[in-house]
């Protein structure tokens, strides 16, 4: 696929709607690094999803601290030699405390998130993808992943909520917004090629993925 697309690419949105998955995609498809979140490697997220109050505040921190060390390597790289994408972007790691965290735990959680996070690398093109909350719980209990059995709808119900308030005023890259509940961008190759298209001729500013153009 002779196509040319942005240097620094991150694909977000709740869990479930396929973020990872897409970026795997994209980084073969492009020959691009890839740098992925890696949820799996947080050993108190298995306890968190069984009971959120047990184990928010660590669960949180572990995430911040791993993305910390990511942003320090993705720094020290060269972008404009190999195109980047991830799953994550560091910023929405607040949007999640607030989610999780009582309001003291929060606090703490700000003050240590604001010296960790310091001159952070802006992303070329965010890809934004969201899906309601009964789909990302389908796609959830389909994958089979043990302890996300635990994950209840209300709660992706806030989470997805809370990266429409994030993303409503995030105005730091161009921003794709697509809307995966009726499109397959992993097994898909017309929608996914209809994204690859808006990606490569996105100005700044906030854009949507229009199903109905298929």
């Amino acid at each position: 696929m002779n196509r040319i697309i942005p240097e620094y690419i991150v694909i977000e949105g709740p869990i479930g709607v396929g973020k990872t998955s897409l970026a795997r995609r994209l980084a073969e498809t492009f020959n691009c690094d890839l740098m992925l979140e890696a949820s799996s490697d947080n050993p108190f997220l298995p306890a968190f999803y069984e009971n959120p109050r047990s184990a928010a505040l660590p669960a949180q921190l572990h995430f911040l601290f791993q993305r910390a060390k990511q942003m320090e390597t993705l720094r020290q790289k060269d972008l404009f030699k190999s195109a980047h994408i991830a799953d994550f972007l560091p910023e929405k790691d607040r949007l999640f405390a607030r989610v999780t965290l009582n309001d003291n735990e929060y606090e703490l959680y700000r003050q240590v998130y604001e010296r960790v996070f310091t001159d952070m690398p802006v992303p070329n093109l965010v890809i934004y993808l969201q899906a309601p909350a009964d789909v990302l719980l389908n796609r959830i209990r389909e994958r089979g992943i043990e302890y996300e059995k635990h994950i209840q709808a209300d709660y992706l119900k806030r989470v997805a909520d809370a990266y429409v308030e994030f993303f409503y005023h995030y105005d730091l890259s161009p921003l794709l917004i697509v809307n995966t509940a009726e499109l397959d961008l992993v097994n898909g190759s017309r929608s996914f090629d209809m994204l690859v298209d808006y990606m490569g001729r996105l100005p700044a500013g906030r854009h949507y993925l229009n199903p109905k153009e298929l």
